[in-house]
């Protein structure tokens, strides 16, 4: 069964499908999220609030989260 991890505001991701987590305010990060906006692979988790953290998944999906790296990191981890 899958491990599933909160993102914030009630969505929730599968743990074993993260590849990476990156901070979102790098330029590398700001193209990643526009490129898969444009093909239609972006998923907005952030309910309004500012984009903090990009997670790609294997499927290359591209998850939006506002909360702090620091904090999905320890959900990965725990």
């Amino acid at each position: 069964m899958a491990e599933f991890i909160d993102i914030g505001f009630g969505n929730i991701a599968a743990k074993s499908r993260i590849v990476c987590a990156a901070g979102a305010d790098s330029a590398p990060a700001r193209r990643m999220i526009q490129e898969s906006k444009d093909r239609g692979a972006c998923v907005d988790c952030c309910a309004g609030k500012k984009c903090r953290t990009v997670l790609v998944t294997d499927t290359d999906l591209i998850i939006m989260s506002a909360l702090e790296i620091a904090e999905i990191k320890e959900r990965l981890d725990g």
